[in-house]
């Protein structure tokens, strides 16, 4: 059975997320792709506070495609390090589950 991951990705704003997701979904590496307009994220960069306004998102795959998947959001960031985390889905639905799967099997079957 396939595993499935969550990942989350900040992007510096609605466009990029927007234009990033798209893709993302159209070519079949993401089932889902969430969308949270805007957060604001405090943090230390380059020995100084900050405050920005980003996008977060969260995107739902079979762990075999995590490598494509960051490369995307790598090569589309606007950021220099861009947030990308990965979360095990250990179980959940599973007609939703198997919706992941058949929504990014043309992706897994190029391999």
């Amino acid at each position: 059975m396939t595993e499935f991951i969550e990942i989350h990705w900040t992007a510096g704003s609605i466009d990029e997320a927007r234009r990033v997701c798209r893709y993302l979904v159209q070519e079949r590496l993401v089932a889902c792709a969430q969308i949270i307009p805007w957060i604001e994220s405090v943090y230390m960069w380059d020995n100084q506070l900050e405050t920005s306004q980003e996008s977060k998102i969260t995107l739902k795959t079979a762990s075999e495609l995590l490598s494509e998947v960051k490369e995307v959001i790598l090569k589309n960031s606007s950021y220099d390090v861009p947030e990308i985390t990965v979360l095990d889905i250990q179980d959940g639905n599973e007609d939703y589950l198997s919706w992941i799967s058949e929504s990014v099997s043309p992706a897994l079957r190029q391999d």
